[in-house]
């Protein structure tokens, strides 16, 4: 195997914009097969990959795997771990976009199974790959900050009309609800930064009267090192706060803006122009302590990596680009924070 044969499960939102893009520039990977039973999407497809296989259900590719090297699940959440199980089970390597699943006990099967047949599994945690992240993850090693003390971060959005889909009127066995879509991320980044959390705080509520479900929400990490990570997700705020505010001994930093990454695949570009995920310097940040503070440049965006790592992980045995461990983890995080809140206390992680 010099090229790996990728089947994408779903062409929605995640398949054909985060996912198929990054595969289709990787050089050492192929979009060879999308699984939809939308027309509409399997024409997308087929125009987007020619020569990409387009079958209407999982199973049919399942049933005949030949030729196909990675499956990405990139369907609704309810079907990410039984879609990775029957992957696993057809003898192939797998990807799962976030969340690795809805409940831990299906996150901890899927890592047993791999274990087991000693299949690669990863969770796309492409966040990790975020130009903003990037820098204050250089900060936090480099100790330009000193110690860190508190760690905010945010994902605010103003959508004060619900779209109406799955992710604002599903359930909790849908995997519906702000906290899980973008607490996914934001517990990731604090868990990556610093490491494991002893306790669990966190307030949810339902803002819009025509969802389901959860779509405002802050939750509170205390991690063994002693780091405070303060987490926001809101779909109802009229005014956004910074994306990152990290606190220090000697120093902080402060950042606006969310990441340019999504937008410009959103748009139809792609990851092989020369200024991919770059930032221009009127979006750096600024650390520094009163009442000195200088701009920080922010450092590319690299989504790219994610496949490119998971090519080196099938092709020349280097490990994956995200240990599923750390997204049961993350699953496990977001299930006491649920807890906290319907109980209204800090919970022991």
């Amino acid at each position: 195997m010099s090229i790996v044969e990728v089947a994408v499960l779903g062409y929605g939102l995640a398949g054909s914009v985060f996912h198929a893009p990054l595969i289709a520039a990787e050089p050492r990977m192929r979009v060879a097969a999308v699984v939809t039973s939308s027309e509409e999407r399997a024409t997308q497809a087929r125009a987007e990959h020619p020569g990409v296989r387009v079958v209407p259900r999982a199973e049919e590719l399942f049933a005949a795997p030949d030729g196909i090297d990675l499956v990405v699940v990139a369907t609704p959440n309810r079907t990410h771990a039984p879609l990775a199980r029957q992957a696993m089970e057809a003898g192939l390597p797998v990807v799962v976009d976030k969340p690795f699943a809805v409940a831990v006990d299906d996150a901890e099967d899927l890592v047993d199974r791999a274990e087991r047949s000693g299949l690669a599994l990863s969770v796309f945690q492409n966040r990790r790959w975020d130009g903003d992240f990037r820098t204050v993850r250089d900060l936090v090693e480099t100790g330009k900050l000193g110690r860190v003390r508190r760690f905010e971060s945010r994902f605010e959005r103003w959508r004060p009309v619900p779209k109406g889909g799955w992710r604002e009127v599903g359930t909790d066995e849908d995997g519906a609800g702000i906290l899980l879509d973008l607490g996914s991320h934001l517990v990731d980044q604090a868990l990556t930064l610093f490491g494991p959390v002893t306790s669990v705080y966190c307030e949810l509520d339902r803002r819009r009267e025509q969802i389901t479900t959860d779509d405002d929400a802050f939750v509170a990490l205390t991690h063994a090192c002693g780091v405070r990570s303060h987490l926001w997700m809101s779909a109802v705020a009229p005014q956004l706060g910074p994306r990152f505010r990290v606190l220090g001994s000697e120093a902080g930093y402060l950042t606006y803006g969310l990441d340019p990454q999504e937008d410009a695949l959103r748009s139809g570009r792609r990851p092989d122009e020369s200024d991919w995920g770059t930032v221009a310097p009127d979006r750096w940040g600024a650390l520094g302590a009163e009442p000195d503070f200088a701009p920080v440049p922010t450092r590319p965006g690299a989504y790219p990596e994610f496949y490119a790592t998971m090519a080196a992980a099938l092709l020349d045995g280097a490990p994956v680009p995200v240990d599923p461990r750390d997204a049961v983890t993350t699953l496990r995080l977001l299930t006491k924070a649920r807890e906290s809140a319907a109980l209204g206390v800090t919970v022991t992680a």
